[in-house]
Parts: C-alpha cells; sequence; structure tokens
C-alpha cells in the first residue's frame, strides 16, 4: 500500500508529567512517517478541559500565553497562565490556576476561607486585552464560595447587612445579604463563556458540591451543614433579580458553586470539556477524511471508556466509520472497555520494563510513542486493501 495514499489524523491527550499534547501527537507522527514517509499526517491538539487544556490549546492552536498576577485560593499572590487566540479574541483559562487545590497544602485546606477571586481577576486581564470569548475549565478547585469571589472581582456587589463587601470564603456566603450587578464590568455583556463541566451535581443538598466535594477541601461534617444552608440562601438571593438563577440545575454544583455562578451571573453555557476542545479544535474536518484517526493519553483505562478525552475522539470517528488507534504509557486491566467505545484497539508504547522515572522521561516517551506508532500503522495497514 502506497503511503501517499493515506491520511492519518493523531490527536492524543499529554501525558500529564511527560509529553504534553503536541508533542505526543507530533511523536506518533514520526513513528507513522518511517514506516510511510507519503503518508499525510496532521497532527491535532486534544484536552478534556482539565489540567493541560490551556497549553494544548495554546500549542495546537496558535495561541499565546500570558501570565496574570492575582489573588490565589488563600489571599496570597499567585501567578495564574491563560491562552490568549488574538485572532478569535479568545481565551482559555483553567480555573485551577488561580484557585486550585494543589495550590495548598493539604493542612491548610479550608473552603471557609479559600476564594475564587483571582479566577475572576484572570478575566479581568483577559477582558481587558480584548478578550469576548472564554473557554475557561473549572476542575481541581479549592474553593466552595458559590464563585462569588470570582464576580466580585469583576465588579458584582456581594454586601452584608451593612452594605460592605463579604469576605473571601464560604464564611462570605454566611454573611451575604444583598447582590447587585450595577458595577459589574460592561465588557461581560458582550461576552460568551463555554464551561467545560463534567460533573451533573446540583448546587445544595446530599449531592450538591458542600456535600460531596467539600471533605477533600478540608470541610468537616459541621461544615458541610452550615456551608450548604448558605449556599441555599444564596441561591434564593440570586433567584430574586437574575432569572437564570436555578439551584438545581445539573453542574451547579462544580467546582463549589462556580457552575451556579457562571451559569446565573454570566449567561454561560456548561457542557462537557471534550466536546468543547473537539469542536474548538475542528477535528471533525481531519477526521472525517482521514483513513486511520490515533489518539490515546497517559493511562488508558475503564474510565475512558467514560467519555475521557480518547473516547471523545474515537465518538466523533465512529460518525465517519473510521478506525481508531490508541496510544498510552500504560494500560490497565480494565481497559477493555474502551473496545466498546469506538477504539478498535490499543497499545502501550513501553517496550520494555522501566522505572516509572525513566518511562516519563521526555525523551524515552518520545522515543516509545514513536516506536509503537511505527509498529501499529504496519499492523493496521496490512488489513487495507492495495490500490488498483
Amino acid at each position: 500500500m502506497q503511503g501517499d495514499n493515506m491520511k492519518i489524523t493523531i490527536a492524543i491527550d499529554s501525558f500529564k508529567g511527560s509529553l504534553s499534547s503536541m508533542e505526543a501527537g507530533n511523536a506518533a507522527k514520526e513513528g507513522v512517517k518511517a514506516a510511510f514517509p507519503e503518508a499525510e499526517v496532521c497532527v491535532r491538539p486534544l484536552a478534556d478541559g482539565g489540567e493541560g487544556t490551556v497549553e494544548a490549546l495554546a500549542d495546537g492552536l496558535g495561541g499565546q500565553i500570558y501570565e496574570a498576577s492575582v489573588t490565589g485560593p488563600l489571599g496570597e499572590s499567585v501567578k495564574c497562565s491563560y491562552c490568549m487566540i488574538e485572532e478569535e479574541k479568545t481565551a482559555i483559562i483553567e480555573m485551577s490556576g488561580a484557585a486550585g487545590i494543589t495550590l495548598i497544602p493539604a493542612a491548610k485546606r479550608n473552603p471557609l476561607y479559600t476564594t475564587t477571586y483571582g479566577v475572576g481577576e484572570t478575566i479581568k486581564d483577559a477582558l481587558e486585552r480584548g478578550c469576548r470569548k472564554f473557554i475557561i475549565g473549572i476542575g481541581g478547585s479549592a474553593t466552595n464560595d458559590g464563585g462569588i469571589g470570582m464576580l466580585q472581582a469583576l465588579g458584582f456587589g456581594f454586601l452584608d447587612d451593612s452594605g460592605k463587601d463579604v469576605p473571601y470564603g464560604a464564611k462570605g456566603l454566611a454573611e451575604l445579604a444583598a447582590i447587585e450587578d450595577c458595577h459589574a464590568m460592561p465588557e461581560l455583556k458582550e461576552s460568551k463563556f463555554f464551561i467545560a463541566c463534567d460533573v451533573t451535581n446540583p448546587l445544595c443538598g446530599e449531592n450538591g458540591c458542600s456535600a460531596v466535594y467539600g471533605p477533600q477541601k478540608g470541610a468537616d461534617r459541621d461544615m458541610i451543614g452550615k456551608m450548604d444552608q448558605w449556599m441555599e440562601r444564596y441561591a434564593e438571593l440570586a433567584a430574586r433579580n437574575f432569572q437564570r438563577a436555578d439551584k438545581n440545575r445539573a453542574g451547579t454544583g462544580a467546582a463549589g458553586g462556580m457552575g451556579f455562578a457562571f451559569l446565573t451571573f454570566l449567561d454561560a453555557v456548561l457542557e462537557p470539556g471534550i466536546s468543547i476542545v473537539l469542536r474548538e479544535t475542528n477535528l471533525e474536518e481531519y477526521v472525517k477524511d482521514s483513513d486511520l484517526v490515533i489518539t490515546g493519553e497517559g493511562r488508558l483505562d475503564g474510565q475512558t471508556a467514560m467519555g475521557k478525552a480518547p473516547a471523545g475522539v474515537a465518538e466523533l470517528a465512529k460518525k465517519y466509520g473510521k478506525p481508531v488507534i490508541a496510544l498510552a504509557g500504560c494500560v490497565a486491566e480494565d481497559a477493555g472497555a474502551c473496545n466498546g467505545c469506538g477504539i478498535d484497539a490499543f497499545f502501550p508504547i513501553l517496550r520494555k520494563p522501566v522505572t516509572l522515572e525513566e518511562a516519563m522521561k521526555k525523551e524515552n516517551a518520545h522515543k516509545n510513542m514513536a516506536a509503537a506508532a511505527e509498529q501499529a500503522v504496519r499492523l493496521w495497514n496490512v488489513g487495507r486493501k492495495p490500490v488498483r
């Protein structure tokens, strides 16, 4: 089979701590080209809206990285990087860069005090640079403040009985008496927000953000009960003047109530992160004309089949009847579930037993990815019909 008749699209999620999405994809391309130099191979960025999304879309879509000095989850200054795609005036932000749980040592985690203010400051920085479209991943938060910190940074008023701004954190919700939007940044009305949200929890109750995610953020049982009551009252106050306020809507409990804040006050759209990424990278246009699609991620397991990035790629490929191969740093025992979500075959890239540290070295991962891709595509090509 002649390589110049092949069209192969590669979209691989990052191997965290090792290869970025584009690095993994380009390594796989190297392997494909080693087997079939004339093949037409296109590498596209892949992420699921969580960690690595900013880097993946910046690399893959030609975006520029900016760094904003913002308020961290405990009130200290942190640097939050985000991507701006100048041509489209689009900002791509990961909430965890400004309010992530990994920014706080385990002993200091306490949602009564952690704030999303820095997320709002990051959005403000992008607004001032001209961005009017926002793609924001809200996974990995350290907060349970209902997003009021973010909104305060954007000019919204969250006031106590004396008309003063409430303090940072869930404690602010305890003192909340009134909500105002008269001083909100006017640019917000010109902006659209697309929020990468992969959870369906409501704001309050036994499945709400306080009960389900509070413990991992440092909340004890007493704290959880109080925060849930405060969230209820927050939702009631919001509903008086903001018609989109709906505490029971799926996703409002995401990231300690950030889903509620985005939906209620910023007219946002909440959708799975992979859906946003696939749309923004226009992957469908590449996949539909391909002979083969190659995807993958650092660890392929049963969770992959439940909506993670490679499964999203596979679903898109099957829309056009395209074969899909997945390459992974490691493959778990339950990875067979991936064959049921459109991944026709998957392969671990390791070639011999090595330590995790050795496997994750960038140069080793690159070589292993290239070698695995070469052999996988050679095998796939065996079954193709010869060109007449």
